[in-house]
């Protein structure tokens, strides 16, 4: 006899699970990255009722239920009717965004997000943001506590948007009673992303600012699928960081990857990044050093009190993080091709960072500058 139709056999499976017990969890920006993963995980679980799939385009999770349109749309209210949970991951940190479009998104497609989920009877919002959140400064506690004072500042890539979307979630239980919101920190995130972060692991040689402590924790994609999923099945509530336990110290990371350090004077570092980003020659503000420069391990109790555990250590991370960059070439977070590889090596790796001569003339004289 032969196996059934796939489609027939997806469509009893569905069926199947619409009668079950569970929440009906809503994810946005559930066509790509960590919200196609999310939307993968959330459909093949036994403990949910449905999934309910919000993007821009089709995503291809046919167990889900996809709502195609842009979240900023007040028209996804409609769409969230019947949601228990709402997982909005419909966020933009692309490098290559420009800054202005790129907060208008985030903030009013968030904004959009709380009050639709208001209306329609959701009783939950999971936000996503970054442990960036808390800063990175000289005087943190190592880790910090999930509880501590955020103290970034908008001057690092996405940082201002990401504050901006906490705030948000914080003022919607007020505005919204019977809304409540969750807000999820991952560490230094690794799997199919492109940061300033991950871009630091692509240079010739590993930028250590004079006098500066850094700290290295990461977060895997798959842990913060798997905590982001705690979070849609209220396991574990309020704000709370995910990442690798423990941290790595500089020395060890260096150790592990085999990149040499090149060590420069603060005053080296920070100003020649602010004026190559000044004058377009890399995406990446002076302010993302900071993180790169001071740590900003968090605890992740939390999550481990709730019976979370990561399956991924920060070693592994870190050797996945090399082997998915292996072959790219950044120098001052600008990605270079083959011909500029060749050249920065050949130049050496400070004459490459500090972007002088040959690279900033070149960019000029496309501006005509």
């Amino acid at each position: 006899m032969s196996s059934p139709d796939p489609q027939v056999r997806g469509a009893r499976n569905h069926s199947t699970r619409s009668t079950a017990r569970g929440p009906v969890v809503a994810v946005t920006g559930a066509a790509s990255g960590v919200g196609d993963l999310l939307t993968r995980r959330l459909a093949a679980s036994d403990e949910v009722r449905r999934v309910v799939a919000i993007d821009e385009r089709r995503g291809e999770v046919p167990e889900a239920h996809w709502h195609v349109l842009d979240v900023r749309d007040p028209a996804v209210a409609e769409k969230l009717r019947g949601a228990d949970v709402v997982v909005h991951l419909a966020v933009d940190l692309d490098l290559e965004t420009d800054p202005a479009a790129r907060t208008a998104y985030n903030v009013r497609g968030t904004q959009t997000v709380l009050t639709a989920a208001a209306a329609a009877g959701v009783h939950r919002v999971v936000l996503c943001t970054s442990a960036m959140v808390y800063g990175a400064l000289p005087e943190n506690d190592v880790p910090l506590s999930e509880d501590a004072e955020l103290k970034a500042t908008a001057e690092a890539t996405g940082v201002g948007d990401l504050l901006e979307i906490e705030r948000l979630g914080r003022r919607a239980p007020r505005a919204h009673p019977g809304l409540n919101v969750t807000v999820v920190r991952p560490a230094v995130l690794v799997g199919g992303t492109d940061t300033a972060l991950t871009r630091y692991f692509e240079s010739p040689r590993l930028l250590v600012v004079a006098g500066s402590r850094p700290t290295w924790q990461f977060c895997h994609v798959e842990d913060l699928v798997s905590a982001l999923e705690y979070a849609a099945l209220e396991k574990v509530e309020g704000e709370f960081a995910v990442g690798c336990d423990g941290w790595l110290e500089q020395e060890e990371v260096e150790e592990l990857s085999g990149i040499r350090r090149m060590e420069l004077p603060s005053t080296v570092a920070l100003g020649t990044a602010a004026r190559l980003h000044r004058i377009g020659l890399t995406p990446s503000p002076a302010g993302d050093l900071a993180y790169t420069m001071h740590p900003w391990v968090v605890s992740v109790g939390r999550l481990h009190d709730a019976g979370w555990r990561p399956k991924w250590t920060n070693e592994e991370v870190l050797a996945a993080l090399l082997e998915e960059v292996e072959g790219r070439h950044t120098v001052a977070g600008r990605r270079l091709g083959r011909k500029d590889a060749t050249a920065a090596g050949a130049a050496g790796a400070t004459v490459a960072l500090l972007g002088t001569a040959a690279l900033v003339r070149q960019m000029r004289k496309r501006r005509g500058i």
